[in-house]
């Protein structure tokens, strides 16, 4: 691992390698538990269901695994200790005055996290809701520029070349849905409870993803930005919630909604493979590290770090989709696949250039250092 500083565009490629990596293990851990562990000839209905309760059951124990991982790193590492220059007395603690912001953020974190696994259990293809929600946080980092912009918290422009890597990101997802629509019948739009997720779920993400650049761009001169102890605050703050929840519908709710039910019977009669679901979602909690961490990275718009982030995931689901193929005889990238690519290449290219005007800039005010920013 070559040595790079804070900020700087070798950390920033530090970063896009690991999680890229990291996504494949956990997409390809995914498709194996999800499609190929319930195979046999048995009823075609049966076996719908029987991957349907197989999908909610990779979900949970997955979203478990990653989250003790992350949980057992920020303890053990004592990253909870937010770094900060303004504090407040609350009820005798002198506490840093971030807490006020950052646990909100982590109440978003743990709306996300499981609306993000109710859509995967929607009568939708798993690459239309991954590409509803990959779309949906390119366009709210963009929005939440705009915002920022606004109020004076952001002082740098947002470049010509990463709206036009926007333009093309959008264009990448939306080859998925054009050639995703008619399929299956579902009318999305006249689901009342998709509708619901899917409002939850952007509305969250909205608000984390202000909250989190709030955080970066109101750093000043002098004051530290500490991703780890953001990170850290965020991650207990959303176990700590995800926890009541799950208590609360597992012994509190007597309903005949699927996914509660299917919630349930993940923990009362789970299959034999619930250790290695959790075993895989470590890299869902590995990759969760450096997906915060690109989120917030240091000096760059929300614009940039949600295009870098989204399009890292998408990449590497393209990859995941190759490695599937050679390993477990799934299907092969087909035409969309392969357009979609080639649209996050061209917005990948538009980025690049950003990047080098952005370091150039930043280099100019002594954000980073010059000459370790080569490394």
């Amino acid at each position: 691992m070559f040595r790079t500083t804070e900020g700087s565009t070798g950390r920033l490629i530090q970063f896009c390698v690991g999680y890229f990596f990291l996504y494949i293990f956990f997409l390809v851990a995914t498709k194996y538990f999800t499609d190929y562990v319930v195979q046999g000839p048995v009823d075609p209905a049966l076996l719908k269901e029987l991957k349907t309760k197989m999908n909610m059951e990779f979900l949970i124990y997955s979203t478990i695994g990653g989250n003790l991982l992350c949980l057992a790193i920020v303890f053990a590492f004592r990253w909870y200790k937010l770094k900060s220059h303004n504090y407040i007395n609350i009820l005798g603690m002198n506490l840093p005055a971030e807490l006020l912001y950052i646990i909100p953020s982590g109440v978003c974190t743990a709306i996300v996290i499981p609306t993000t696994t109710l859509m995967f259990t929607l009568p939708i293809t798993v690459m239309v809701a991954m590409v509803i929600m990959r779309g949906s946080i390119i366009v709210i980092s963009r929005i939440v520029d705009a915002i920022q912009i606004a109020q004076g918290l952001l002082k740098k422009k947002v470049y010509f070349q990463e709206e036009m890597g926007v333009v093309f990101a959008i264009l990448a997802v939306s080859v998925q849905l054009f050639f995703e629509r008619g399929t299956g019948g579902f009318d999305f739009l006249n689901y009342t409870p998709a509708i619901v997720i899917l409002c939850s779920y952007i509305v969250a993400y909205f608000i984390r993803l202000y909250i989190m650049n709030y955080y970066r761009n109101t750093r000043g001169k002098g004051s530290p930005q500490d991703n780890k102890g953001f990170f850290a605050i965020e991650q207990i703050t959303a176990g700590f919630v995800l926890l009541l929840v799950g208590l609360g519908i597992y012994h509190f709710t007597n309903s005949d909604v699927r996914q509660i039910v299917l919630f349930k019977e993940a923990f009362i009669a789970p299959s034999i493979h619930w250790r290695w679901e959790i075993i895989a979602g470590v890299f869902f909690g590995a990759q969760a590290f450096l997906s915060v961490f690109l989120f917030m990275f240091k000096g760059r718009t929300a614009t940039f770090s949600g295009l870098v982030n989204r399009l890292t995931s998408l990449i590497a689901g393209t990859a995941s989709t190759l490695v599937v193929y050679y390993a477990l005889g799934g299907r092969f990238p087909d035409q969309k696949d392969w357009l979609s690519l080639l649209f996050i290449l061209i917005a990948v290219g538009f980025l690049s250039v950003a990047e080098r005007r952005r370091a150039k800039e930043l280099i100019a005010t002594h954000e980073i250092e010059l000459a370790r920013s080569k490394t």
